[in-house]
This record gives C-alpha cells, structure tokens and sequence, in this order.
C-alpha cells in the first residue's frame, strides 16, 4: 500500500502515474475518445457503442483493452525473470514501447502507434507488482480516490491526521501528467511522446542505480 512506502519509491509512483496521465492524454486525443490507461472508460464506451450497433468503435475499445492486458502480462513475465532487477527491466520495457510510438508516429500507421502506447501502459502497472498483484495503481485512479475517501474518514474520526496526502498527490500527478499532455499535444501532436520516452528512460536509469527492484 502506498501509505507504507517510502519517500523515493512514493515519488516515483507520483511520476509514473503522472507519465500515465501524459500518455493517456495524448491517446486520448489521438483516439477520438478512447484512452491507452483507462480500461474502465474503454469498457464502457465499447459495451455502449456494440449496443449502438458502432461495430467500428466497439471494436477499438476492445482492441485497446486486449492490447493492454497483453502489456500487463509481458511486464508480470518479465518481471519474474529479472527478479531484484524487475522493477528498472520493466521501466525498459516501457520506454522501448514508448520509443516506438515516438519514432512511428510520422512512418507507421496510427494504429501502431496506438497499440505502442497501450502496451506501455499495461506494462507500466507491473512496475510495483508483489506477489503477482500490483501493489500501486498507476494509470487508473478510482481505487485511489477510494483510498483517499477512507482516509480522510480516517483522520476526522480520530486516525492518522496525514495518511490521505499521499493518494491525493498520486491523484493530482495523474491529472498534471493529463494537462501536460493535452497541451503538448495541441502544441507539438504526438512528436510529444519523445518527452514520455526521456522521462521513462530516466526512470529507469535511476531505478537501476538504486535497487533495481520495489
């Protein structure tokens, strides 16, 4: 749980949820509507556009949310490999992803350019897996607000005055990544994700001269 980490690896989540936010943001726009972080919101906008009979974008929103989970898996197998090391071997495996929506965005169709992000995000959340679970939400923030929530009850009925801040800073880091991300995007369009690429490389280039792991 968040609440019990420590400052480097509370800061580093902040980071990542903030460059899921960015990512998203830019999918996001890229998409018409459909997020490359979000599978709840693709869930939804999918099973309402079937219903609708848009064949064509429920099948967008499927083929997003396959390709995510298929990031997840990749990242939870090679995070088992790497053991100690998994947490800078996915980081690499982030940014290489992230690298081929960058480089591909002006040469490769937009589809994959799109499935690059959404198979960076899945592997994103398996940066803090423990015992095959994630132990940090990084790119969705419902069961952090929830936390929050259950937090502050906490607080006013006596508890930890300060535990809340913490999911309320992981929260506000994904928002800012998003706002970072929609204004690079209408400034510069998905050239953008070069800065998504030096900052998950820089990640991992930190990650791996601390411990390597979470």
């Amino acid at each position: 749980m968040i609440t019990s980490l420590g400052r480097t690896t509370a800061a580093t989540a902040v980071l990542l949820a903030a460059l899921a936010g960015f990512v998203d943001a830019m999918g996001y726009i890229t998409l018409g509507g459909y997020f490359v972080s979000f599978m709840s919101g693709n869930s939804t906008r999918a099973a309402v556009a079937a219903v609708d009979g848009a064949g064509h974008s429920a099948l967008v929103g499927a083929s997003v949310i396959g390709l995510f989970v298929l990031g997840v898996v990749a990242g939870s197998l090679l995070g088992r490999r790497a053991g100690r090391r998994r947490a800078s071997a996915v980081l690499v495996l982030m940014t290489l992803l992230l690298a081929v929506s960058a480089a591909g965005h002006d040469v490769a169709p937009t589809q994959v350019v799109i499935a690059s992000m959404a198979l960076a995000m899945g592997v994103e959340n398996t940066v803090f897996e423990r015992r095959d679970q994630a132990s940090i939400s990084l790119t969705y923030m419902t069961g952090t607000l929830v936390k929050l929530g259950q937090q502050i009850a906490g607080a006013l009925a006596g508890g930890p005055r300060w535990a809340w801040v913490r999911f309320a800073v992981l929260w506000l880091g994904l928002v800012a990544g998003v706002v970072l991300g929609a204004a690079v995007h209408r400034w510069v369009g998905l050239t953008g994700m070069w800065l998504a690429v030096a900052v998950s490389a820089l990640l991992a280039v930190g990650m791996s001269r601390s411990r390597g792991a979470v």
